[in-house]
């Protein structure tokens, strides 16, 4: 597995800090979320991504602004990394005219083009040609953009995922297959799922370069996907990334737990929790300390805990907002 690509020592204290504060600012949200669901607040699931905050924050921190992402069901920490607004977010999960998606797509289909997050997707395996096109977009247009897309273990024994990845490396786009491996496909083992060692392995088919990395090292992940990236900007075309990772979560709120133990779920919060590594990484190096960490944790619960509640404020849509945004009357215009 590898676990490095480059040094990052030359990365200063502020873009250190802020991959944390970034991984604080998911893991709140989503802790916040789930009050809100507790409370009836929530239509719908949820699926959980508290325990995967380093591949998110890593592998955008790889991208620019211009860059563009698809993502998954388990969508929220790819959006807020990306720079789409807490806010929105919160107001769409709750319904609200205010919501990324005016409050009709809800949890698994939040949306912002403005920051390049083309949408995330409740069927498995659809964002793989949807990423493809993207690119396909950007290397005829010549943006010089590239396409994360994010996807789950189980989402690479789709045929979508199979028939991206061969076109992707037939037209060399300018696309990164980024795999979280968290281990179950809903409440199945991947080794039950997979008959290679890796998901990674499987880029060998196509050519491309295939890569298993430690997925709760947000440096690991950074570096591996700038590497992808500077490779796809190129025109060198596709690189499938495989993030080893847990969820802390079930599946989704329904999911009671049953396939895994007490026992490995405490294990991997207690030795590799991705915010506590990097947090003893950090004071390690010298670049901050616990106080200064915890002063910054608070004023990020404020933070979130504010948002939350004004759009628990906002307003519903009205019946009128049913007939709109159904049909396109133009390319980039909604009725």
């Amino acid at each position: 597995m590898q676990t490095k690509v480059e040094n990052t020592e030359n990365l200063g204290t502020f873009q250190l800090v802020h991959l944390l504060d970034e991984m604080w600012k998911i893991r709140i949200f989503e802790e916040t979320l789930h009050e809100l669901y507790g409370a009836g607040k929530v239509y719908g699931t949820l699926h959980l991504c508290i325990g995967q905050e380093a591949t998110a924050v890593g592998a955008c921190a790889a991208l620019r602004k211009t860059d563009l992402i698809t993502s998954t069901h388990r969508n929220h920490g790819h959006s807020i990394a990306k720079g789409t607004d807490m806010r929105a977010m919160f107001a769409e999960m709750l319904g609200k005219i205010t919501g990324t998606n005016k409050g009709k797509g809800g949890s698994m289909h939040i949306a912002d083009p403005s920051v390049g997050n083309l949408g995330s997707n409740g069927i498995v395996g659809a964002g793989f040609p949807i990423a493809a096109g993207a690119a396909l977009t950007a290397q005829m247009n010549q943006t010089n953009q590239v396409v994360l897309c994010f996807a789950g273990d189980g989402a690479t024994n789709e045929g979508s995922f199979h028939e991206a990845l061969n076109l992707a490396s037939i037209w060399r786009l300018p696309v990164v297959y980024f795999i979280e491996n968290n281990q179950y496909a809903m409440s199945s083992p991947v080794g039950d799922m997979v008959n290679v060692a890796h998901i990674s392995d499987r880029a060998a088919a196509y050519n491309i370069p295939g890569v298993t990395i430690d997925g709760n090292d947000v440096l690991a992940v950074k570096c591996a996907v700038e590497e992808a990236v500077t490779r796809a900007r190129k025109g060198e075309g596709p690189t499938l990334i495989e993030a080893l990772t847990y969820r802390h979560m079930g599946h989704s709120k329904s999911d009671k737990l049953l396939y895994r133990s007490e026992e490995e779920c405490e294990r991997w919060k207690q030795e590799n929790d991705p915010i506590s590594r990097f947090e003893k990484e950090l004071i390690e190096r010298g670049v901050t300390n616990k106080d200064e960490i915890q002063a910054k944790v608070e004023e990020i619960r404020e933070e979130v805990a504010h948002l939350a509640q004004l759009a628990l404020e906002d307003e519903e849509p009205s019946l009128e907002e049913l007939y709109k945004d159904v049909y396109c009357g133009s390319v980039g215009e909604m009725n």
